[in-house]
């Protein structure tokens, strides 16, 4: 029996050609044409002037704190409910994460919450998460008059108010990994309409390197930009985003009929039109629905069926114990009762996975 997985990369024909295309160019790396074009495009999508496509989404938060000037002593607050990416970037700058928990609908940041912090703390920044597809508050984020970089690493083609994720703050972060919503094997990118903060993170992805002739760093820069191929293999997947999209928006609605009216059984985030569906996660209280998440989760696996509780909260990990937060429980209570669903749009066969469902259900 072949393994459903959460959310694996989602190919086609298109991307072979581009690749192959890109490979017969002679422009395999560092960047190229593809580059080029896959930068333009992704500027396009989200809204914004400018795109720099980098290593990882990682990569692409760490520059983008660096050009904002974040560094040693300042603070910046971050989700506690988020993959340790969005912190570590952080902590490479030398700054301190300061965790705020979030709202128990969506598992976004607690914006009121962000209000309070920002009026008893000094914070260089604001770095919010769009948690799993849906975007943050940024209507009231940024009525804060604090700096934003919007870690959009799970929310590319997703909206708020109308707007791309993205577009929000001084500069956002993407990410292309293998389980994101299009993928380019590994990958990121740096989106904003901040010239000047654009150059910059194009210069420090590059080493640094001054354009003269010979090798000459004014700065400590990075290995961190793109390749022209895995560019090549961006633009086929951003060519078939929209009807990925689709796929996973279609999935999320079986699922939402399945547990419709299932007594303690609720949709994380249900009813965000602007959702681009990455991952569909359940939340489950056990006192209501009989049983917990994680055994369903067993079930589905004995199915060979992958699913995964939501983040565990940076404040709980054992590398950011002790650092400050400004906790309500919610995160906590959403990490212990919380399962992420396969959502991939590369899910050929939904039916194996409701009748699992169906057969769990029903033994309770």
């Amino acid at each position: 029996m072949t393994r459903i997985f959460l959310s694996s990369p989602d190919m086609s024909g298109t991307e072979e050609r581009y690749l192959v295309n890109a490979l017969r160019s002679g422009w395999v790396a560092p960047v190229g044409p593809d580059l080029d074009a896959f930068e333009r495009e992704i500027a396009e999508r989200c809204g914004t002037a400018h795109a720099v496509g980098v290593s990882s989404g990682t990569a692409a938060l760490h520059l983008a704190l660096l050009a904002l000037g974040v560094g040693p002593g300042d603070a910046v607050i971050v989700p506690t409910l988020t993959f340790a990416a969005t912190a570590n970037a952080v902590v490479y700058t030398g700054a301190e994460p300061v965790f705020v928990d979030c709202r128990p609908d969506d598992g976004n940041i607690d914006a009121s919450l962000v209000e309070a912090v920002v009026k008893q703390e000094k914070i260089k920044a604001i770095l919010p998460v769009d948690l799993f597809g849906s975007c943050a508050d940024y209507t009231a984020l940024a009525a804060l008059e604090v700096p934003i970089i919007e870690d959009a690493a799970e929310a590319l083609g997703a909206t708020h108010a109308g707007r791309p994720a993205g577009s929000f703050g001084r500069a956002a972060a993407l990410s292309f990994n293998g389980n994101k919503i299009m993928t380019t094997s590994g990958g990121g990118m740096v989106v904003t309409d901040d010239e000047w903060l654009a150059r910059r993170c194009r210069h420090l992805a590059t080493q640094a390197r001054e354009p003269v002739p010979h090798y000459e760093h004014a700065d400590v820069g990075y290995n961190y930009r793109l390749s022209n191929l895995l560019a090549a293999l961006g633009r086929a997947q951003l060519s078939r985003l929209d009807e990925m999209i689709k796929r996973r928006r279609q999935l999320r609605e079986r699922y939402a009929e399945r547990f419709a009216g299932l007594p303690g059984v609720r949709l994380l985030g249900a009813g965000d039109p602007g959702a681009n569906c990455w991952l569909t996660a359940i939340v489950v209280d056990p006192d209501e629905a009989g049983w917990q998440a994680h055994e369903l989760g067993a079930h589905l696996d004995r199915h060979d069926i992958e699913t995964r509780p939501v983040w565990k909260p940076m404040h709980l990990q054992p590398v950011y114990r002790g650092r400050r937060a400004w906790l309500t429980g919610a995160a906590d209570r959403l990490f212990a009762t919380g399962l992420n669903l396969p959502s991939g749009s590369a899910i050929r066969d939904p039916d194996r996975i409701f009748a699992a469902i169906d057969e769990f259900l029903e033994r309770r």
